[in-house]
């Protein structure tokens, strides 16, 4: 069974930082792609950043381009979110996903972790 924890949210001043973490675990995990998404109260789910593991690359939502950095540790099998001047409108559920191939749809990827909550005060 694949299992993706997550862990790092919480609350900040508009123009913090914080990183997220995302460890997976599972006897045959081994994925493509990771991604990260986020979903608002009322919102949809949103497609944030996402990287492949074996070359690093990295893609990411125009909205956080500049500001967030995805990153991968391989031997730790953990995927990492570093977000830097963060704004009010980033709030939000964060999710880490894994999956066989790099999308920005939610639908394409096959496992989810439950989710850290990111609050932004004004």
């Amino acid at each position: 069974q694949v299992q993706l924890v997550e862990s790092g949210g919480g609350l900040v001043q508009a123009g913090g930082s914080l990183r997220l973490s995302c460890a997976a675990s599972g006897r045959t995990f081994s994925p493509y792609a990771m991604g990260w998404f986020r979903q608002a109260s009322g919102k949809e789910r949103e497609y944030v950043a996402a990287i492949t593991l074996n070359a690093g690359t990295t893609y990411y939502a125009g909205s956080v381009k500049g500001r967030f950095t995805i990153s991968r540790d391989n031997a730790k099998n953990t995927v990492y979110l570093q977000m830097n001047s963060l704004k009010p409108e980033d709030a939000a559920v964060y999710y880490c996903a894994a999956g066989w191939m790099l999308a920005t749809l939610p639908e394409k990827y096959n496992y989810w972790g439950q989710g850290t909550q990111v609050t932004v005060s004004s």
